[in-house]
């Protein structure tokens, strides 16, 4: 399945700092550890050199993919048009018939790591709720078979705690 090009504001500001600090830290420090450790001779059984040529492989195949990415992704800021329906950058608590009750936030697929409370654009629950209004119902398929939720509430900025 092929990945949603959208991010919010927040989202491709944190993917560009994440690129600036592997380019313009991260990698130059490695890339001093590996120098010092190759200039110890034997490489073959040196494992500074070894983990750390490692990590500097892992460091580029990131930063290639970040620049790819952010030369595709396309920024979505929020508009006022989309008070009161669910839209991409949402954040919405929604409730089920046993009680359960989840908050997350409706975010582009590149921006769910490290984080419980979102949610990826391309998920069966946020496609349920995509322009449902507070008290609609949404029917997500899941592997059980299909869920009924209730959107309770819909904002577009996070409350600050």
């Amino acid at each position: 399945m092929k990945k949603t090009d959208l991010v919010t504001r927040e989202g491709y500001n944190k993917l560009k700092q994440e690129l600036d600090y592997l380019w313009k830290e991260r990698r130059p420090e490695i890339t001093k550890i590996v120098s010092w450790a190759a200039s110890l001779g034997d490489r073959s059984e040196n494992a500074d050199y070894t983990y750390n040529k490692r990590i500097l492989r892992e460091i580029d195949r990131r930063v290639r993919y970040l620049r790819k990415r952010l030369e595709i992704l396309r920024v979505v800021d929020y508009n006022p048009q989309q008070d009161g329906k669910v839209f991409f950058g949402a954040w919405v608590d929604i409730e089920n018939d046993d009680g359960g009750t989840l908050s997350f936030r409706i975010v582009g697929p590149d921006e769910i790591y490290g984080r419980k409370d979102y949610i990826s654009i391309d998920s069966p629950m946020a496609r349920a709720l995509l322009k449902k209004e507070v008290d609609d119902e949404a029917i997500v398929t899941t592997p059980e078979g299909p869920k009924v939720w209730y959107v309770n509430t819909i904002r577009y900025q996070q409350d600050e705690l």
